[in-house]
């Protein structure tokens, strides 16, 4: 059974928040709310981060790795920083499960700083096997970044820096507090429920089958995760989760009035495929290409619907040590989208 460690650091919700902004329609943010925040951001360095963002994932192994004092916002930018400019990029991207394919096409479009569709194809697909989904210019970005390390490098880090001042520092300070009480509140809960149990409960519903092949997994809080995961593996046996515990009532919008777990819940349901999915999934766990299958629609169609349900905490994920996923009926979801409705809708009795 592996062994339970911990770590923290606002330095984690830096390059979580920079992933969610750019991504909001993932995690039941507003785009129009996300846009307004990436717009404090001069012109320029905005561009040179929405190009980064398209292809770099949240660098769990780099941040992992830093010094226990260095795990602030501050430190982090100050360990970046210390780090030749042409090593930035690599050392945020590039993991020890990054294919061995994959790094030799990076580095043959440093030195020729020229790259073929090919080599792109390889790009794609190491990219797509860190949960990066590529757009159209993404893999044009990751090229153009490689063909000139030492200018993306210096450039990133300036954006990064600008985006620390005109808003994460603030953001920081705000969310440090439930930081604290979400590793507390997990370390309770770590007493009480077998790993499993726990590690379903703080994922909001993912099953980690790869937990029996590693030895350690270290557990991480962080408040602009939810309502997904994020995770890999950040040694040859070290599994690293970052969690959030973040509640119905807290929100990444200051101010918002309704719980956004609660509209995600309601708009996820009032679709008539999404139900029928629902419906397959309560008589037992199924791949995305068996309710493909039992829908009679496309797999690109079933998987939308499936994020959709899994955002709005839904359904709940099976993920296999092969890289296989599953998906199931969160009951546990579902009862607690019923209880956010009941307590919003119901008066306040005096």
């Amino acid at each position: 059974m592996p062994q339970i460690s911990w770590d923290d650091g606002t330095a984690y919700d830096l390059f979580v928040s920079l992933f969610v902004l750019h991504q909001p329609t993932l995690f039941g943010l507003r785009p129009s709310w996300a846009a307004g925040v990436r717009s404090r951001i001069p012109a320029a360095q905005r561009d040179v981060l929405e190009n980064v963002q398209s292809f770099l994932p949240v660098p769990l192994s780099w941040l992992y790795l830093l010094p226990a004092e260095a795990k602030t916002t501050a430190g982090a930018l100050y360990a970046l920083a210390q780090l030749p400019a042409a090593e930035r990029l690599p050392s945020l991207l590039i993991t020890a499960d990054t294919s061995i394919e994959a790094i030799n096409v990076l580095q043959r479009v440093a030195l020729r700083q020229t790259w073929s569709s090919a080599e792109q194809e390889v790009l794609r697909a190491a990219l797509n096997q860190r949960g990066i989904q590529t757009r159209p210019g993404t893999l044009n970005n990751v090229c153009q970044a490689w063909s000139d390390l030492s200018a993306a490098g210096e450039k990133y880090l300036q954006a990064l820096t600008t985006y620390y001042q005109v808003f994460f520092e603030e953001e920081e300070a705000r969310i440090r507090p439930a930081l604290h009480s979400a590793r507390e509140e997990a370390e309770d809960l770590a007493h009480e429920l077998a790993l499993e149990e726990l590690l379903e409960e703080l994922s909001n519903g993912v099953h980690f089958d790869v937990a029996h092949s590693v030895k350690e997994i270290v557990l991480v809080p962080s408040y602009w995760a939810s309502p997904l995961v994020f995770y890999n593996q950040v040694g040859p046996e070290t599994l690293l989760v970052a969690f959030s515990r973040r509640t119905a009532s807290q929100g990444l919008v200051p101010g918002d009035a309704v719980p956004i777990g609660l509209v995600e819940a309601m708009k996820a349901a009032a679709d008539p495929t999404r139900l029928r999915i629902l419906r397959y999934l309560a008589e037992g766990p199924l791949t995305p290409s068996q309710l493909s299958r039992r829908l009679r629609l496309r797999p690109p169609t079933v998987t939308h619907h499936l994020n959709t349900l899994r955002l709005a905490g839904l359904v709940e994920i099976i993920i296999h040590a092969e890289g296989e996923r599953g998906y199931a009926v969160h009951s546990e979801g579902l009862q607690r989208a019923l209880s956010h409705l009941n307590e919003f809708v119901q008066p306040t009795k005096r």
